[in-house]
């Protein structure tokens, strides 16, 4: 598995569906100036991937005061997302997602993020966090039947801004409200008389 932090996010032009609509030319580079959390899902109708969609979907507002745009991604074709959208929750569908969902049939943007397993021709359920210059931040990757947590994606996002704004780290277990420190001996020196 590569690790693809520090480095810029591979771009990509694919088909998507785009507030209800197949679009032909979605790239990640038109979300430059923004922070981009992109995550991938092995399958559309499928039984884990729509509580992940849905639970994007519940706190997209946090991620949008965040400057952030969320971007779903799965091996499916745009037809298939387009039906997923448009069959209701009650019965397996993601009905109400908003953000774009791509389509990565030809499993190059999958390959490109070092996420696809080859031999099922699906991907991992990987997260991306990629910053406003469009460099990766943050990755983690789950195995198939593990869900992930949006809920610690928006917690390393906030450790991104804070850094960002504030010059400061993160310590382990960090949330916004939360002590952080400077990167010098001082500052740790600090940090733990703080928490005495």
């Amino acid at each position: 598995m590569g690790v693809l932090v520090g480095k810029k996010a591979p771009d990509f032009i694919a088909k998507a569906v785009v507030e209800n609509k197949i679009v032909q030319d979605f790239s990640l580079s038109q979300y430059r100036g923004k922070n981009v959390v992109l995550f991938f899902y092995p399958l559309d109708f499928t039984f884990v991937c729509p509580t992940e969609l849905h639970a994007f979907q519940e706190k997209l507002a946090e991620f949008e005061k965040r400057n952030t745009q969320v971007i779903g991604c799965s091996v499916d074709s745009p037809y298939s997302h387009y039906a997923w959208i448009n069959t209701p929750k009650s019965k397996g569908g993601i009905e109400g997602i908003t953000y774009p969902i791509v389509s990565d049939i030809n499993k190059s943007i999958a390959r490109d993020y070092d996420v696809l397993i080859e031999a099922e021709g699906i991907a991992y359920r990987g997260l991306f966090l990629i910053d406003t210059e469009g460099t990766v931040r943050h990755q983690v990757v789950n195995d198939l039947p593990l869900g992930r947590s949006v809920e610690e994606a928006i917690r390393i996002l906030d450790a991104l801004l804070n850094f960002e704004q504030h010059g400061e780290v993160c310590p382990a277990n960090w949330q916004v409200g939360k002590k952080s420190m400077l990167p010098t001996p001082e500052g740790l020196e600090k940090y733990f008389a703080f928490q005495a």
